[in-house]
């Protein structure tokens, strides 16, 4: 009773305050509580009304979670919407994008790209396709891997200085990223960098005028940029990461061909594989759009993330589907061509997936656990500079934030671990988070990931400043099938300072 009292007298002070309360003792005791009071109830603390709302597939209110939402049920989202880039897919498909360009009525194109791959056949058979076609051109390839808004500054400028009249971005997701803030800014000079920002960091501002089109191939599987209407940097000034996102800024057309993925480091086979399996999941797992509120006073205002509804859950489950089959063998073997073409796939599929029902806590908390970097450096990327590479950074907390939102949807997080090779015949529902988790454990331990964000190098003192770095991403966090507070946030940091 003592400890109920505690955090019951507690849980209404900020994370950092209660936290540096707590005696080692009392924190442990605390922790099992607010594990005990997870399972029951949470809610989110600005709002005073209760509303159960149970996951489509979930345990009914008596014995499950129940999600907390102000809003009431004539002002909850009715719709979803469905976009998606046009997708070409073959084996050196790279030669027909000068074609394209033409096509497209374009006659100068910036094309970007990094200083990696402008070494690389990627690039050299994008631009001897220009030139086939005719189609005059200018490289920019002056961008930050895990891009900042400095760096798209920089493209900005770059754009604003040529009569471009479309785009074409060959590379990673940094690339396509820094192509797409390009496109955005070109098409609007008037407006400040920080208009279109998401909120609150930025004005969170609609786009409401057509962009240039612009033409992505994808040298890693990972991102799935190529379908997204998703933009995201490290903002330098508040060491957060946060985005543009907008359904104009999806890209045109989305060239995938399987002959760059041979290019292919093997930390970022693996980094950015785990980042397809993230956002797989995490859109599986996501509340229901028709939960998610309020609906938009505009159909042009819906955003570009909704929840997970029957159509991204299709993609998302195929491409789980795919990582279970050829994941490792893409990593282990960069000359297996069927791995690697397929996890190219597997990208796309999950892209259309969370592209349209959003992530949720993994990649939230990944862009404080990125932006707080002081000293990790990863093998295969640019060692001038400190740097987690974004999939790490995304699921070195999945085995916690899965155990955490089982309760809510445990039949989904079954579906989830069985996708990835588990048995789940004898699987209650209440060990569904503890099944997914180790399952995760086991692809991360195989794979070579570390042991948890103590070796990304943080210690329990960073908890509170990792916290505070995830607030502000509301726009992912709330699309959680629960939802969450300072408190939660810290337990599944917590829970992840060792992973085995």
């Amino acid at each position: 009773m003592k400890c109920f009292r505690y955090i019951r007298s507690n849980l209404g002070l900020p994370y950092k305050v209660w936290y540096t309360m707590a005696t080692t003792k009392s924190k442990e005791v605390v922790n099992r509580v607010l594990r005990a009071v997870s399972c029951i109830q949470h809610q989110c603390p600005s709002h005073q009304s209760v509303s159960k709302v149970i996951h489509p597939g979930a345990m009914p209110p008596t014995s499950g979670l129940v999600r907390k939402h102000s809003q009431k049920s004539h002002e909850r989202e009715y719709a979803f919407e469905m976009a998606c880039s046009t997708i070409r897919y073959g084996p050196g498909v790279t030669q027909e994008v000068g074609k394209d360009l033409v096509n497209l009525g374009l006659k100068s194109v910036c094309v970007v790209t990094d200083p990696n791959v402008a070494k690389l056949p990627p690039l050299a058979a994008a631009l001897d396709s220009l030139s086939e076609a005719g189609v005059t051109y200018s490289v920019f390839e002056d961008i930050s891997i895990e891009p900042t808004n400095e760096s798209f500054e920089k493209a900005i400028q770059f754009a604003k200085s040529g009569r471009f009249d479309g785009f074409l971005a060959v590379g990673g997701g940094s690339v396509m990223d820094t192509a797409k803030a390009a496109n955005l800014y070109l098409c609007h000079p008037e407006n400040d960098f920080l208009d279109f920002v998401n909120r609150p960091i930025g004005k969170g501002m609609p786009i409401l005028k057509q962009l240039k089109p612009i033409i992505c191939v994808p040298t890693t599987a990972g991102t799935g940029s190529e379908t997204t209407g998703v933009s995201i940097f490290d903002h330098k000034p508040l060491k957060a990461k946060t985005g543009i996102a907008n359904r104009m800024l999806r890209p045109t057309l989305g060239i995938i061909d399987p002959l760059h993925m041979k290019y292919m480091p093997t930390n970022v086979a693996t980094y950015s594989g785990f980042d397809v399996l993230c956002h797989a999941l995490e859109s599986y797992t996501a509340v229901p759009y028709q939960q998610r509120g309020p609906k938009p006073s505009n159909p042009s205002l819906r955003p570009a993330y909704q929840g997970s509804n029957p159509i991204s859950d299709i993609w998302s489950l195929h491409a789980l589907r795919v990582i279970e089959k050829y994941f490792k063998r893409a990593v282990f073997d960069a000359d297996d061509f069927e791995a690697r073409s397929a996890m190219h796939l597997a990208s796309v599929c999950a892209g259309v997936g969370f592209g349209n029902a959003g992530v949720h806590l993994c990649h939230g908390m990944s862009y404080a656990i990125s932006g707080l970097v002081r000293s990790f450096k990863a093998e295969g990327y640019s060692q001038e500079k400190a740097l987690i590479p974004h999939g790490l950074s995304v699921v070195i907390t999945a085995p916690a934030v899965f155990s955490f939102t089982a309760p809510v949807c445990p039949e989904r997080h079954m579906d989830a671990a069985e996708a990835l090779g588990a048995d789940v015949s004898f699987v209650k529902k209440e060990d569904a988070g503890r099944l997914l988790a180790d399952v995760l454990r086991k692809y991360m331990n195989d794979m070579g990931i570390v042991d948890g964000l103590e070796e990304l190098g943080y210690q329990r003192e960073d908890i509170p400043a990792l916290v505070q770095g995830t607030l502000p991403q509301e726009r992912v966090t709330k699309l959680a099938p629960l939802s969450v507070a300072e408190e939660e946030l810290g337990l599944i940091l917590e829970n992840s300072l060792k992973v085995y």
